[in-house]
């Protein structure tokens, strides 16, 4: 047991017999019910599919609601392809080094117009873009995270500078 001037220092203290019992305040209804100060919202939905046989895709709406300043628009809705979230992810591979980048949801070769494996692959994607966007260092060091997401011109080629 180790010692302050006199006073013995028990090894484990609760919380409240280190630094005195807090003073608790419920929370105003303006305050539970207030845009909270900092916030982002992504969603990936409604897949559509285009084209014919060989030349066949499926593209996905990103919607963005945020009031952070990274981004220029409180909201924004984009469509993009399953090949534009690979370009992201390798650009963020490149880009946020000191990030690791979660993997996108595999690529499927058979099968993969069915309704249940787009719904699969969305979500997947959805879970991607939510973890990758709402990442501190990738949203301040990020040369292309918010353009992917809110640029409605966006394309690969015009950000490919690696």
């Amino acid at each position: 047991m180790a010692t302050s001037g006199n006073t013995p220092v028990h090894a484990f203290q609760s919380f409240h017999t280190m630094v005195g019992s807090c003073s608790t305040r419920e929370q105003t209804m303006k305050e539970r019910y207030a845009v909270p100060e900092n916030f982002l919202e992504i969603e990936v939905k409604n897949p559509l599919t285009h084209g014919v046989g060989r030349k066949m895709y499926t593209d996905y709406e990103v919607i963005c609601r945020t009031n952070l300043p990274i981004f220029r628009s409180k909201q924004s809705s984009v469509r993009r392809r399953y090949s534009d979230f690979e370009w992201l992810k390798d650009s963020l591979d490149r880009d946020a080094n000191r990030v690791i980048i979660p993997p996108l949801p595999g690529k499927i070769f058979t099968n993969r117009f069915e309704d249940d494996i787009i719904e699969q692959r969305r979500e997947g994607l959805e879970r991607f873009l939510q973890i990758v966007s709402g990442h501190p260092l990738i949203q301040t060091g990020s040369k292309v995270m918010a353009a992917f997401i809110q640029d409605p011109s966006f394309t690969k080629e015009s950000y490919d500078f690696f």
